[in-house]
C-alpha cells in the first residue's frame, strides 16, 4: 500500500507541475502545415523544372527517344 500511495503522491506533484508550466513550445499543427507547404512548393518547382527540361529537350533537331 506504501507504493501506490508513494506512486499517487508522484504523479499528483508532477501533472501539478505541468499544469503550472504555461509555457510548453509550439503547437505541432503550425509546422505540419509550414512543412506540408514547403512540399507543395518543391513538388510545383519539380515539375516546373521537369517540363522545361522535356521541352528543351524536344526542341533538339533530330531528338530520338533513348
Amino acid at each position: 500500500m506504501y507504493f501506490y500511495t508513494c506512486l499517487h503522491a508522484a504523479v499528483a506533484t508532477r501533472l501539478a507541475e505541468l499544469r503550472r508550466d504555461t509555457e510548453r513550445g509550439d503547437s505541432p499543427v503550425p509546422t505540419a502545415v509550414i512543412i506540408f507547404g514547403l512540399v507543395a512548393v518543391a513538388m510545383a518547382v519539380t515539375a516546373l523544372a521537369l517540363t522545361k527540361a522535356n521541352n528543351w529537350m524536344n526542341a533538339i533537331p533530330n531528338n530520338t527517344a533513348p
